[in-house]
């Protein structure tokens, strides 16, 4: 068969991968081909793997959620160690938000439906706030770090190259850091079928997700430099958010599993899932 790899940019992972030949020459020894299906936004990785564009895929730590909350039938298959650095929530320096509290009735910017979905929705319920009603969340864009520095918007959630780039530039300070809120973990999952009907499709992309991570963990400044030059920035911050990452893959686990349940706890809570979702079901059946 041909297995289908979802990519889109803010996987890293998946995103290097899918440059080194890693998963073609793993599912070769196995009689497969590989096909790479390139797509911008994560949140939709759900639905392309329920309606077969891709087999298999990964994300941060929302989308899987939102996708048993929408009926599709996923199980995970990995996820990376917990990467406290990838990103952080920032106000102006001069701000006076000087708690997460403090940001009740502000707007907030930040990629909706991702991993900062997460971040921002576990901080404000571990202040005893919600995400539906206590701020504003807004899809942020390339002009949210000035409309934060303009004091338009109260903070906004920034990542890998750009959370490099506006920490550089001074002005701003991190008024959340992810990893004292969330594990923030990358998360790559299939559709039941293929985890269950061909689990050693899924053991040798695992593999190859390994290796990759190796290649980039050791070459940083050349994993920077191909980042800059496909997605723009500098090459100096790509390679301090890279470095950030701890390019490591492991099982999902009972530790994952938990977190990914007051994940969903918190989403349904606040209405982002419009359902009660069991995370353990997206894992593989016993046989």
């Amino acid at each position: 068969m041909t297995v289908t790899i979802g990519v889109h940019r803010s996987n890293p992972s998946l995103y290097h991968l899918s440059r080194l030949g890693y998963a073609e020459e793993e599912l070769a020894a196995l009689g497969e081909t590989v096909v790479w299906h390139a797509y911008t936004d994560g949140v939709r990785t759900g639905p392309l793997l329920s309606d077969g564009t891709i087999d298999f895929g990964g994300t941060g730590s929302t989308p899987p959620v939102t996708a048993q909350a929408a009926g599709h039938d996923i199980v995970y298959t990995a996820v990376s160690a917990p990467r406290p650095d990838h990103g952080a929530l920032l106000v102006p320096e001069d701000s006076p938000v000087r708690t997460v509290a403090d940001l009740r009735g502000g707007t907030v910017h930040l990629a909706i439906g991702s991993w900062q979905t997460h971040l921002v929705a576990q901080a404000l319920d571990d202040a005893g706030l919600s995400y539906a009603t206590d701020i504003t969340p807004v899809r942020g864009d390339s002009a949210s770090e000035a409309k934060l520095r303009s004091g338009e918007i109260a903070a906004w959630v920034a990542q890998g190259a750009e959370l490099a780039a506006a920490r550089r530039a001074g002005g701003l300070r991190v008024l959340v850091r992810t990893g004292d809120v969330i594990s923030d973990r990358s998360v790559f999952f299939t559709r039941r079928d293929l985890a269950e009907g061909r689990p050693e499709l899924v053991e040798a992309l695992t593999r190859a997700l390994r290796r990759a991570d190796a290649w980039a963990a050791a070459h940083p400044g050349e994993a920077a430099a191909i980042a800059a030059a496909d997605q723009g920035g500098s090459a100096e911050d790509w390679e301090t958010a890279l470095r950030a990452l701890p390019w490591t893959i492991e099982e999902a686990g009972e530790e994952f599993i938990a977190e990914q349940q007051r994940a969903a706890d918190v989403f349904h809570r606040t209405g982002f899932i419009g359902r009660a979702v069991t995370v353990a079901d997206a894992l593989p059946r016993k046989a």
